[in-house]
């Protein structure tokens, strides 16, 4: 597997991200959907990484910087094609050694409460992750829970 970073201007990524979105709105109402779309992946405060087997799209991942010391695990997500084949725990590992390696004391993530979610926060956990309270601009919402990690 290859992981590398990415422009968000390859049209397997544009898919992806597509499915991703279709994915959060399927299982979250649209006030508690916090996943970015294309313009907003791109902002300078976040870098994408893209996870491939030759030519084929397995999944991505994007990390945010909240501040010097605070990141935000964003966009994690597997090709429907690639899942339960170990994509997603490579991604996240890749995104936390670049955590570690920027000087990041802390790494934060929301995600869904529903059952479609649960295996989202099984992997995060088995890493370390924690559930805790909102952080940055997010709130209270009984759709989302809020996990970190201290580095």
């Amino acid at each position: 597997m290859d992981i590398k970073l990415d422009d968000l201007t390859g049209s397997e990524v544009v898919a992806l991200i597509g499915e991703h979105l279709q994915g959060m709105a399927l299982h979250s109402p649209p006030e508690s959907i916090h996943a970015l779309n294309l313009d907003e992946l791109k902002k300078p405060e976040i870098t994408f990484w893209s996870a491939w087997e030759k030519e084929e799209l397995l999944g991505c991942g994007a990390l945010k910087e909240l501040d010097r010391q605070h990141g935000e695990i964003k966009s994690m997500r597997t090709s429907s094609a690639h899942l339960r084949k170990g994509t997603a725990k490579r991604i996240l590992e890749h995104i936390i050694a670049e955590a570690k390696q920027r000087g990041y004391q802390r790494l934060s993530l929301e995600t869904g409460s529903m059952e479609a979610f649960e295996p989202a926060k099984r992997l995060y956990a088995s890493f370390g992750f924690q559930y805790g309270k909102p952080f940055s601009d997010y709130t209270e919402d009984p759709h989302s829970v809020f996990m970190t990690k201290e580095l």
